[in-house]
């Protein structure tokens, strides 16, 4: 799977997900941090990459509908922000992409679950 790593994040979260055999880009590598959110997200569009990152603001589904895009991954660590605590949210996700697909949702991921936004189907 091909995963785009938001500016707030670092090394840790590159690292599990590479050595579970994905294909990672982040924002430093395209030189795109300071970039407007809606650049990230026509960008991951674009690439066909899931986008992760601790931003609350693409959690706002009217804003970036994940619909069109390979997902939209919000990690939400307790307390501080540390490599650790982000590694460990990392391999969770890992775990939850072996029981579902991103692909067209929004997962935000705390410890001990993923929460998983999804449109409704017509008629619901």
């Amino acid at each position: 799977m091909k995963f785009k790593l938001d500016e707030n994040l670092g090394l840790a979260v590159a690292r599990v997900l590479r050595e579970a055999g994905h294909d990672v880009s982040t924002v430093y590598d395209q030189k795109l941090n300071g970039a407007t959110d809606e650049t990230i997200y026509d960008v991951c569009r674009r690439e066909q990459r899931c986008l992760v990152t601790l931003d609350l603001d693409f959690g706002n589904v009217l804003r970036f509908p994940p619909e069109p895009t390979a997902g939209i991954v919000i990690l939400r660590p307790p307390g501080k922000t540390l490599a650790s605590t982000l590694a460990a949210l990392a391999r969770q996700m890992m775990a939850g992409l072996k029981q579902e697909n991103v692909s067209g949702r929004l997962w935000i991921i705390e410890f001990g679950r993923i929460r998983i936004h999804q449109a409704a189907e017509p008629g619901d």
